[in-house]
């Protein structure tokens, strides 16, 4: 029985051949359709070199490794928080409890004193500081590199500890532009879940 050929198949064929690939839009609005895609909601903190804390909401991330545990988050690459994490080489990735949506919010506007109306601790060798009033989960992760694409920069990390805390209010959700609730109790094991990282 023959083996199946090895090489890449052609995205379409016209008279045997392979089409020309369809041409890419400069003028391609990619946020209504990320907006279907509902994700958990974060805040990446850090310190600036003056010691400062520094923060924001962050919805794009992803594991890409589990030996060893690496993650990657994309910053706006204009954030001052991307400059403190380069300055710190690290931050505090710190996972939003359904009851933290003000959190959320004042994280992803310009409000200067978003720290001092946020409850945080800096626990021994965090990476940044630790909203433990509104995360159900904080990662520190060790920088690894950084990547500019576009006006956004994909930061690689190494997690280097986990801090899970009572997951009664459940994850917050965003998607289609609004905040969302966990459907499920958060005790209700999970079936049919995809290994991401296979």
């Amino acid at each position: 029985m023959p083996r199946p050929s090895r090489t890449s198949v052609p995205h379409a064929t016209s008279g045997g051949r392979p089409a020309e690939p369809p041409p890419i839009s400069a003028d391609v609005d990619l946020r209504p359709f990320m907006a279907t895609f509902p994700t958990g909601v974060a805040v990446v903190t850090s310190f600036d070199a003056d010691h400062r804390p520094r923060g924001m909401t962050c919805t794009s991330l992803c594991s890409i490794s589990v030996a060893p545990p690496c993650l990657l988050v994309s910053l706006r690459s204009a954030s001052p928080t991307l400059s403190a994490i380069r300055d710190q080489g690290g931050f505090a990735l710190n996972l939003l409890h359904d009851g933290a949506q003000a959190t959320s919010n004042r994280f992803s506007s310009g409000d200067p004193e978003r720290f001092e109306s946020t409850e945080w601790e800096l626990p021994v060798q965090a990476r940044g500081p630790h909203l433990w009033a509104d995360a159900h989960a904080t990662a520190d992760c060790a920088l690894l590199s950084t990547t500019v694409i576009g006006d956004h920069t994909a930061v690689f990390a190494e997690v280097e500890r986990v801090i899970t805390r009572d997951l009664t209010p459940a994850p917050l959700l965003y998607g289609l532009r609004r905040y969302a609730r966990w459907p499920l109790p958060a005790d209700t094991p999970a079936t049919g879940v995809p290994d991401v990282n296979r």
